[in-house]
């Protein structure tokens, strides 16, 4: 030990020697000749947008938490928190933890070396609008964010340790960013092409997913602004949003497992099916499908069975049944009646409706926002009196294009208008009082937004809408109530601990328990 010491100690002063000589010539040999110093900015916009859905901390937030806490989707697994109302840290910080070193750090270095160059306005833009969609579903999830300086470290130190916001000022400042974007697209500014996995370099898709996005934002803050929001939904909506389902907004993958190329859901219900066999459609969401003879049942529905022996499958409309929320493996049997206690005996799990394999395969696209849930916005926006337009004719397209768009998925899962009216005139939305109207567009746009589970989440929040009955688990981390919010990626408390004591003090406490600004939903 001694001996290697002093070698250890006659290098260092060899290289001292070195440096005080030739301090530059050493600094050269840091340089590699060969090495990229500039990149095509469209290459990090890919790839970012690649991993807003192409990660395994969808599964966690989406699929883990969100699905089952709103009811989606149900399981006896303990590692499915969200309908058992569980802490993970792990899947609460999960999307914080990715996002903002994977997605947003992307986002923000391609609108800092673009910002100033006309030519690249469209990569600019384009960057710009998913910098706030991932944020805005950010905010959601937990309230107060890092958003000015998320993602500029390399702008300077100043950034390293970035200030949360309030999530009202965060609201305002999306709104801002999204129309500047929106603005910005321009069609003598290169074009994205190839390198644009939603709409393939078409910026009129993209302005209209602008505005989309924007009567999203302005609706979520409509119980606590109400005037700001009626004032930013009606310029998008007159700027021009979605109009039909080719324009909604769909990461497209590649087939086969590639990478960061795939649908990052995947990982849970879709790696190797391994998640869809350990959960089920929940009874709520299958009893409101058969109350209401929804023709989504067998889209969404695989049938009973085991998923990996087609034999066993029961597509049956009458035969299916939900895994009701909240318990597990040992006391499931509580829930059930006796002729289904000795099923369950037989074949476990496998007497409850699985996912339907047809919409799990690895290049199925993954939904950031769609035609159907703008319609639906809009049915919403006439029953509140901002727009002119007739409320029944916005809920009718909504519902409409909501259960054509599954042909994305497959074609078999293409319904008949003749089907699909005789479902909307059975919800009576016409005859609806105010209420009830806004109770039906509710409860459409959670069956909408299916596997789309942190909007879903984040509507039900803001509206009460479908009416849901907490589960009741003794183990419980706060308490048996549908949570309010996630808690932060716990990191945080010790690598930002100033800014995240700031945020708490402002917020409320980092609980399931406390509401977020706009949260007046019930």
């Amino acid at each position: 030990m001694r001996i290697l010491n002093k070698m250890t100690g006659l290098a260092l002063a060899a290289l001292l020697f070195a440096t005080s000589c030739d301090e530059q010539a050493l600094l050269d040999l840091n340089e590699n000749p060969n090495a990229v110093s500039d990149i095509d900015m469209r290459y990090l916009f890919s790839l970012g947008t690649l991993r807003i859905g192409g990660e395994y901390e969808n599964t966690r937030a989406n699929m883990l938490y969100a699905a089952t806490m709103i009811q989606h989707t149900a399981s006896t697994a303990g590692y499915f928190s969200g309908d058992k109302y569980f802490y993970n840290a792990g899947y609460s910080g999960a999307y914080m933890e990715r996002h903002f070193t994977d997605v947003i750090r992307l986002f923000s270095e391609v609108i800092r070396k673009t910002k100033d160059d006309p030519a690249q306005a469209n990569v600019n833009a384009a960057a710009t609008v998913l910098r706030v969609f991932d944020l805005h579903r950010m905010t959601d999830m937990h309230g107060d964010i890092p958003y000015t300086q998320a993602g500029y470290g390399l702008e300077g130190e100043e950034n390293w340790f970035p200030k949360y916001e309030a999530q009202k000022d965060v609201y305002y400042k999306m709104v801002d960013d999204l129309k500047a974007a929106r603005d910005k697209f321009s069609a003598s500014a290169n074009p994205l092409g190839a390198q644009d996995f939603l709409f393939n370099g078409d910026v009129t898709r993209w302005k209209k997913f602008a505005n989309s996005l924007l009567m999203r934002i302005a609706m979520r803050m409509s119980n606590v602004d109400a005037a700001k929001a009626r004032e930013v939904f009606i310029e998008a909506n007159t700027s021009g949003a979605m109009l039909s389902n080719d324009d909604s907004a769909y990461i497209k993958y590649a087939p086969g497992p590639q990478g960061v190329n795939r649908n990052g859901l995947n990982d849970g219900y879709w790696n190797t099916y391994k998640y869809s066999r350990d959960c089920k459609l929940s009874k709520t969401f299958i009893d409101w499908m058969v109350t209401n003879k929804d023709p989504r049942l067998m889209i969404l529905s695989g049938g009973t069975g085991n998923p990996d022996n087609s034999a066993t499958w029961n597509t049956d409309p009458a035969a299916q049944k939900g895994m009701p929320n909240g318990y597990n493996s040992t006391n499931i049997k509580d829930a059930l009646s006796p002729a289904e206690d000795a099923q369950y005996d037989a074949i476990g799990r496998q007497i409850f409706s699985m996912l339907n394999l047809k919409y799990l395969d690895w290049e199925d696209p993954y939904a950031l926002l769609t035609y159907g849930e703008v319609e639906l916005m809009k049915a919403e926006a006439a029953v509140k009196g901002w727009i002119t337009t007739s409320a029944s004719d916005h809920f009718n397209k909504g519902v409409t294009a909501a259960i054509t768009s599954w042909v994305k998925f497959d074609p078999s899962f293409a319904r008949t208008g003749q089907e699909i009216q005789a479902y909307i005139a059975g919800r009576g939305f016409d005859a609806a009082n105010t209420n009830n109207k806004l109770r039906l567009i509710g409860e459409e746009y959670w069956a909408a937004t299916y596997l789309n589970d942190i909007e879903s989440w984040s509507n039900w929040r803001r509206t009460g809408f479908p009416a849901l009955t907490p589960t009741q688990d003794p183990n419980a981390f706060e308490g048996n109530f549908i949570p309010r919010r996630l808690r932060y990626w716990e990191s945080e408390i010790g690598s930002n601990p100033e800014n995240y004591a700031a945020a708490i003090a402002r917020q409320g406490a980092d609980l399931m328990s406390t509401k977020v600004w706009w949260d007046g939903g019930k």
